[in-house]
């Protein structure tokens, strides 16, 4: 292939790009599910044993994925918190870089998949 021809193969995928940054749906994550933990929190194994291997593959899951954090660490820089996180486990459910609610403590299973739900709800609509 000459030069001339790879660099004519670029230019579909340059022109794509502009039309995802121009339509504003390039490749943030519209929600995520931040998870506060801490090292050696009881209720943070817990729900790492009775919810964390299912999570990603519920609705809940695929329009929020799962995103760790250590609280020892503070917030993530592009996370804006309406207020401090202070125990584990925290979820904060964020869209496009904001709280949209939280769930503080894990009781059980029922108990997270019940909230969650009632959260990823306030969620905008997916993206088609």
């Amino acid at each position: 292939m000459t030069p001339r021809a790879r660099s004519l193969a670029v230019v579909p995928a340059l022109l794509l790009a502009l039309v995802f940054a121009i339509a504003g749906t390039g490749p943030a994550r519209a929600g995520e599910l931040v998870v506060f933990e801490r090292k050696g929190c009881v209720y943070c194994q817990r729900f790492e044993r009775d919810v964390a291997p299912l999570y990603g593959k519920t609705d809940e899951g695929r329009r929020a994925p799962l995103r760790r954090v250590d609280v020892s660490q503070g917030p993530p820089r592009d996370v804006a918190l309406a207020a401090p996180v202070r125990f584990t486990p925290t979820f904060v459910l964020v869209e496009d870089g904001h709280e949209v609610g939280r769930i503080t403590g894990y009781a059980s299973d029922e108990a997270f998949w019940g909230l969650i739900g009632a959260l990823t709800a306030r969620l905008a609509p997916a993206r088609p």
